[in-house]
C-alpha cells in the first residue's frame, strides 16, 4: 500500500506560525497576492499544510509578515528539517496508508501517553508477539509483509531504548492476560515488560479488573506530545485512524489520563501484577 503524503508535524509547525503571523500583521489572502504575487490557492495550501513550503517563501512571506530576525530564523530551520524524508519511507510498500502519519506523529514526539485495553503498546511489543497481533489483523498477509511491518516497530521502539522518548503506558488487566501466540511467547512478553520498567523514561501501570468501572472504558487511546507543536490524540481502529487536535478534545483525554493514573496501581504495585500473571500462566 503506497506511502501516505499526507503533512508531518513540522509542516503543520510551519504552516500555523505562518498563518499566525500573517494574521497578527493584519494581513489577508489579497495583500499576499499583491505584494509576492502568489496565488490564492497557493497561500491556502501552504497555511493548510496540503504543500510544503520552500525555504525562499519561507524567507518572503516571514519578511511580509514582519517576523522578527530569531522568528524568522526558527522558520527557516523548520522548513529545511520538514523537506527531509523519515527513515519509515524504506517500509512504505507494507505501512498502512492511514498509519504512516502516526508514524510521523511519533518520530517527533518527545512524550507519549497511552491506554490499552487488551493489547500490549507497540513500543513494548517483542517481535514475535508483534508478528502474532500483525497476522490477527491481516490474516492473508504475506510472511514478507509481517516481517517486515515487525521490523518497522523494532525501528520505532529504538526512541525509547534510546531515552529520547518517554513514555507512561496504562494497561487493562486484560492486556496482560490475554495469551497472544501462545503461553511461551506471552511469557516473554510479560518478561519483557519487567526489563523495560527499569527504563528511566519508561512508566508502566496496571489498571486490575478489580478496580471497576473507569473513564475510558471500551476506548484505547494515545496521547502524543510535542516540543514545539500541540499535542495530538490518537485513536486506532480497524480501518484507519483517528487524528483529535481541537484543544478541548485534546483537553478531555488528558482528563481522562490523569483518571486513569489515579485509579491504577502505583508503578511498584503494577510490576508485581505482572509477574503474578506469569506464575499463573
Amino acid at each position: 500500500m503506497p506511502q501516505n503524503q499526507g503533512p508531518g508535524v513540522r509542516r503543520r509547525v510551519l504552516a500555523s506560525a505562518l498563518t499566525q503571523l500573517r494574521e497578527e500583521a493584519g494581513l489577508d489572502f489579497d495583500d499576499v497576492v499583491e505584494n509576492l504575487g502568489y496565488s490564492k490557492s497557493k497561500i491556502s495550501r501552504i497555511e493548510s499544510a496540503y504543500t510544503g513550503v520552500s525555504i525562499v517563501d519561507t524567507k518572503a512571506l516571514a519578511d511580509l509578515y514582519g517576523a522578527t530576525p530569531e522568528k524568522t530564523a526558527w522558520l527557516l530551520r523548520l522548513a529545511k528539517v520538514a523537506k527531509k524524508r523519515g527513515w519509515w519511507h524504506v517500509y512504505g510498500d507494507v505501512l498502512f496508508d492511514w498509519f504512516s502519519e502516526y508514524v510521523v506523529l511519533e518520530s517527533e514526539a518527545v512524550a507519549i501517553d497511552t491506554f490499552e485495553i487488551d493489547l500490549i503498546p507497540g513500543l513494548f511489543q517483542t517481535p514475535a508477539y508483534a508478528r502474532w497481533v500483525m497476522r490477527s489483523y491481516a490474516p492473508d498477509a504475506t510472511d514478507e509483509a509481517i516481517h517486515k511491518r515487525a521490523e518497522l516497530r523494532q525501528t520505532r521502539q529504538r526512541r525509547v531504548e534510546d531515552g529520547s522518548l518517554s513514555v507512561w503506558a496504562i494497561l487493562d488487566e486484560a492486556a496482560l492476560r490475554r495469551v497472544v501466540g501462545g503461553t511461551d511467547v506471552h511469557e516473554a512478553q510479560l518478561a519483557h515488560l519487567l526489563k523495560l520498567v527499569d527504563l528511566p523514561n519508561v512508566t508502566l501501570q496496571v489498571l486490575p479488573f478489580g478496580k471497576g468501572q473507569h473513564m475510558a472504558m471500551g476506548t484505547a487511546f494515545t496521547l502524543l506530545k510535542f516540543a514545539d507543536f500541540p499535542s495530538v490524540v490518537y485513536i486506532d481502529n480497524l480501518t484507519g485512524g483517528l487524528y483529535l487536535e481541537e484543544a478541548a478534545e485534546v483537553s478531555r483525554y488528558s482528563l481522562v489520563l490523569d483518571h486513569l493514573r489515579a485509579t491504577a496501581l502505583d508503578p511498584h504495585e503494577s510490576v508485581a501484577l505482572i509477574k503474578r500473571v506469569i506464575g499463573d500462566l
